[in-house]
């Protein structure tokens, strides 16, 4: 699985890039955790606001730091 959030580095990104590592610690995956900065590559998602999550290359949030359990949701829907 691999699992990207898209961001500029800011104290939003650095939190989603935590939670997760925690989610995906907690359900014990094997899961690459790649931080996007590249704003032209962020772009190319049309994820307009930061920080942004994509799963196996599907946008699946935006604008806002997800709480555990909707990114443990997310993760165990990719994973099925």
């Amino acid at each position: 699985m691999i699992i990207k959030v898209l961001g500029g580095g800011c104290a939003n990104c650095k939190k989603t890039k935590e939670v997760v590592q925690q989610a995906v610690d907690d359900l014990q995956l094997e899961a690459m955790i790649e931080e996007v900065s590249d704003m032209a590559d962020i772009m190319r998602y049309g994820v307009m606001s930061t920080p942004g999550l994509v799963i196996n290359e599907k946008v699946v949030g935006s604008g806002g730091v997800p709480s555990y359990d909707q990114v443990v949701d997310l993760l165990q829907q990719a994973r099925a």
